[in-house]
């Protein structure tokens, strides 16, 4: 092989494991209620399904959005978006930062997952 693929290959690799070692690794609901506090602030990503959610008003985002709460199976867990909020039923996987004691319309959800990015389940 020659010197400039080889090291093209070398760098592809350490780009794709750098990548790979950014992207937080799917976590039970479970393991999150069980152990709030190892999670906090940290990214974190689960999976499940949409069991509730309201549109409204952020305030600690400063602008509208909503609350939905997701199941996967193992327990639930509220999660805060600024986007428009997912329907009842949707399968969905999203990652974000856990947070405590987050109020939504004046109601305060305790354990909440704060969305940065959500991806529905497709539908084949």
């Amino acid at each position: 092989m020659k010197r400039g693929t080889k090291t093209f290959l070398t760098c592809l690799v350490l780009v794709v494991g750098l990548f790979a070692a950014a992207c937080p690794k799917r976590t039970s609901i479970a393991d999150i209620e069980a152990n709030p506090s190892k999670f906090y602030d940290k990214d974190v990503a689960v999976a499940g399904t949409v069991q509730n959610s309201f549109g409204g008003s952020i305030p600690i985002l400063n602008q509208s959005g909503g609350i939905y709460k997701v199941s996967d199976g193992t327990g639930s867990i509220w999660v805060l978006t600024k986007r428009s909020v997912p329907s009842k039923g949707a399968q969905l996987g999203v990652k974000g930062k856990i947070q405590n004691g987050v109020n939504f319309n004046g109601k305060n959800y305790g354990l909440v997952l704060i969305e940065d990015n959500r991806k529905f389940k497709d539908s084949k």
